[in-house]
């Protein structure tokens, strides 16, 4: 009988460094999937996110009013950011391509559009994602975050 086939025979019972790993790695997973959702942080990613969605897309319409000299209306939108606007006061210098990374709008982090007013009641536009309830006004995780109300 080969050696190792004689030290296979006369192992007795227990797990092997691979079935271990294996257990840990599990453990692992279902550690990073199950606590983040107990400590309540989930919902604050989702806002921090549509924060930095929102700065994003204020730099591309900041590049799109330095090639047109103005900012999409309201009607426009934000669409036009990706899509050479048809509508309103055309653009006289619209860049090939878009201003947005990926050649399409973000939606916010629940699955939303923005909302997109120019001119703005706060500034010269104003960006609003609703939150997690998809309506105006709220608190905690149903916070409206606006563009006006983000530090610079």
């Amino acid at each position: 009988m080969s050696r190792v086939m004689k030290f296979a025979k006369n192992r007795g019972p227990g797990f092997t460094l691979i079935e271990l790993m294996v257990v840990i790695v599990i453990l692992g997973i279902l550690a990073g999937l199950i606590v983040p959702r107990i400590m309540g942080r989930p919902e604050e990613a989702k806002q921090l996110k549509a924060k930095m969605q929102i700065e994003s897309i204020e730099t591309a319409l900041k590049l799109y009013k330095l090639d047109n000299g103005m900012y999409p209306d309201t009607e426009q939108g934000l669409q036009a950011l990706v899509e050479l606007p048809d509508t309103g006061t055309l653009p006289k210098k619209w860049r090939k391509g878009g201003y947005l990374e990926k050649g399409r709008l973000p939606k916010d982090p629940w699955g939303n559009e923005f909302i997109y007013l120019c001119p703005g009641v706060h500034d010269d536009y104003d960006i609003i994602s609703y939150g997690s309830d998809g309506v105006s006004g709220g608190d905690d995780k149903d916070k409206d975050i606006n563009s006006w109300e983000l530090v610079e």
